[in-house]
């Protein structure tokens, strides 16, 4: 993303969301997620792309992940780059504290959004950080997370954008907030070696480079396993089409 800018390709997302269809919950407030999500749009151009399918898949998996650990009894959840994202808003459930962290330009531009809709926001930890300087677990542990607490990390559409090593660090510091029962959900751009699919990465990075947000990191399957082990997490059982597709669930490795 450019210096002082709000991520371009996190208002696309966030208005290719209101065609979604979402996964239900007998709690929350999606119309103010839909409000945010439709001023994001109002100011941002968007077109039918084949990302679009993906996107929607990304979506309805990182909803079942949310809706699954409240129901589990979750009570935190923090978001790693949370752009326009608003499940907290979505799925609000009283008793469960959010923390959302992200670049402070982007969060910025959401936060000033959020005040002049006057959506109430009370609930929501908002931490500012760049994870190429700054340390996320510190700054989330005095935001409130309590990392004594089985909390749900997300981690949805940035690891691609990450070069290896900063992802690396954040998955590291994530791992430093979560203990036993912890889960953390992460998309990540994941090699399949067809023909199909490299024409598809390669029009997708041509994409977002054009809006000043390259690609950084594509891995393969047992890449991906290396960068969670490297990292203190280890893979629990999950849809081996979700999987292939980068879409993952994973746990702290004991300690």
């Amino acid at each position: 993303m450019r210096a002082g800018e709000a991520s371009v390709t996190a208002k696309r997302v966030a208005a290719h969301r209101l065609t979604f269809d979402r996964a239900p919950a007998p709690y929350g407030d999606p119309a103010a997620d839909e409000r945010l999500a439709r001023d994001v749009a109002g100011s941002t151009t968007v077109t039918r792309s084949e990302m679009v399918p993906y996107l929607a898949a990304r979506t309805a998996f990182f909803d079942r992940a949310v809706v699954g650990a409240l129901e589990s009894g979750v009570r935190q959840v923090v978001i790693a780059a949370a752009g326009y994202d608003g499940r907290a808003l979505r799925y609000a459930k009283p008793g469960v504290r959010w923390f959302e962290v992200d670049h402070p330009d982007t969060q910025r531009d959401k936060r000033r959004r959020l005040e002049r809709l006057g959506i109430e926001t009370g609930h929501v930890a908002f931490v500012p950080a760049d994870f190429a300087v700054d340390r996320v677990a510190a700054s989330v542990v005095a935001a409130g997370h309590d990392p004594h607490v089985p909390s749900l990390f997300l981690c949805e559409g940035v690891a691609v954008y990450l070069d290896r090593p900063v992802l690396e660090s954040l998955l590291h510091e994530l791992c430093e907030l979560a203990c036993t029962g912890s889960r953390l959900a992460i998309s990540l751009s994941v090699a399949s070696g067809s023909a199909a699919g490299s024409d598809r990465r390669a029009r997708f990075q041509a994409a977002v480079a054009a809006v000043g947000e390259p690609a950084r990191t594509v891995l393969t399957a047992d890449g991906a396993d290396e960068l969670f082990a490297s990292t203190g997490w280890r893979g629990i059982p999950g849809p081996e089409r979700a999987r292939v597709a980068g879409f993952v669930v994973v746990e702290p490795a004991p300690r």
